[in-house]
């Protein structure tokens, strides 16, 4: 199983940027998808997360500007993220609770390689 993201790069604040995170190989089921994001000097922390029923959960930081979703059918997360500040700068990873057809009972967490956005002020 492997996750590509796509969709980071330079914005000015106040901008806008859609973030893509599709998982491939040999999936049975994904459970909760979400995104990270590490800036430089800190600890990685979660943005948002959306579940197999579409839940959703945001950090403080982020709530009302970005939104995360999900196209089940493409195995596909998103994150739209708007109003974007200096202080989101930062490299997102995604992340994903992953059933695969070659251990149907063992639900395991993958990453991406994350993509860098960087928002000038």
């Amino acid at each position: 199983v492997q996750l590509q993201a796509s969709g980071g790069g330079l914005v000015q604040a106040g901008g806008s940027l859609r973030l893509s995170c599709a998982a491939s190989g040999s999936i049975l089921t994904i459970n909760t998808m979400g995104w990270y994001r590490q800036a430089p000097g800190k600890h990685r922390e979660l943005v948002a997360s959306i579940s197999v029923s579409s839940s959703t959960q945001y950090a403080d930081s982020v709530k009302g500007r970005f939104t995360i979703s999900r196209d089940n059918a493409k195995n596909t997360v998103y994150l739209q993220m708007n109003s974007l500040k200096p202080e989101d700068t930062a490299v997102y990873y995604c992340n994903a609770d992953v059933l695969s057809v070659h251990e149907p009972m063992i639900m395991r967490n993958y990453w991406g390689r994350g993509t860098l956005v960087t928002v000038s002020s």
